[in-house]
């Protein structure tokens, strides 16, 4: 309410009661205002309201990516241990020795890993075509298994290292040159010089022994064996009863990789895309079995598969 004064004719002053209408016309106009925001602006209602449905899915969508990728299960068997283990399938050979360390504790230097073969690092799962429900075989020992071992294997090949050095070449003592004059093998596996290769999936046969007779060798993976078939006269130096046993025919000797103490090659002259190999069954020299015109590229192979790669560490 406002109050205004006039003068009348009198000379005196009369006073007159005014309504204060801007603050009348104030109130509506601010409740007005408060509605426009709320009701006069449908777009931005509805902008508002759908905000928060494009967060949520913008969420949900960036918590897909791990379910998208391609996953394979199968069975790490090792020590008659069995795990299942589920990794994606561009998952690399070094990953999964990753994965077998954790649930083993064998470190990956120490695992020999196979499957279709000893496992490459550098190739995924996919590569190697590992399916779902395979089974991939894992041979190792743990460190506290090694230490334990009286007499490592380490030892045991520098020394043979060191006596090599001082000997003439293998291909020239005579016990050996008796086999090597022979010639080479009609029915050897052809050689690749200066070619590594994994293990062949057949024997590796046609070559000869220390007294002359054929001989084969086949990696059992799974059993984690080296078979030494024979045909003919042979002498096979054996552990047990630590007797030399003569054999009349064939026969096949399966050999626990693990009881290999150590694995030799030289090349043979005139012929070095072949080697003279030799398995070291026992504590001695005396226990090594002789394989003659071994095809170079299977050699380190061989050795890898046999002593696993850790042995040169």
């Amino acid at each position: 309410m406002r109050v205004r004064y006039r003068s009348t004719d009198d000379g005196r002053f009369a006073h007159t009661e005014v309504e204060d209408l801007g603050m009348e016309a104030d109130g509506p106009k601010a409740q007005l205002s408060c509605e426009e925001v709320a009701d006069g602006d449908p777009q931005a209602s509805q902008d508002s309201s759908s905000a928060q449905p494009e967060e949520d899915g913008a969420f949900s969508n960036g918590g897909d990516s791990e379910s998208e990728k391609e996953l394979v299960e199968f069975k790490i068997i090792w020590n008659k241990n069995k795990y299942d283990v589920k990794l994606p399938l561009d998952s690399t050979g070094a990953s999964l020795k990753q994965k077998i360390h954790t649930l083993t504790g064998l470190p990956p230097a120490m695992q020999k890993v196979m499957f279709k073969g000893l496992l490459p690092e550098d190739k995924t799962l996919r590569e190697i075509k590992v399916t779902n429900g395979a089974k991939v075989m894992v041979v190792g020992s743990t460190i506290n298994d090694v230490l334990a071992v009286t007499t490592p294997k380490e030892t045991i090949q520098q020394e043979v290292k060191e006596e090599e050095n001082k000997k003439e070449p293998l291909c020239r003592q005579k016990q050996h040159r008796k086999v090597l004059d022979k010639g080479k093998p009609e029915d050897i596996m052809p050689s690749l010089k200066g070619v590594q290769e994994r293990l062949p999936t057949t024997p590796i046969s046609g070559m000869y022994n220390k007294s002359g007779g054929k001989v084969r060798l086949t990696f059992k993976l799974e059993q984690d064996q080296l078979w030494i078939g024979t045909k003919g006269n042979d002498c096979t130096s054996r552990i047990v009863s630590a007797a030399l046993e003569y054999n009349t025919g064939e026969r096949t000797e399966k050999i626990p990789m693990g009881s290999i103490k150590n694995v030799i090659s030289e090349p043979i002259e005139e012929h070095d895309d072949y080697r003279m190999m030799a398995f070291q069954l026992g504590p001695t020299e005396a226990s090594y079995y002789w394989v003659y015109w071994v095809p170079a590229q299977y050699v380190d192979a061989i050795k890898d598969t046999v002593l696993g790669k850790w042995q040169y560490f």
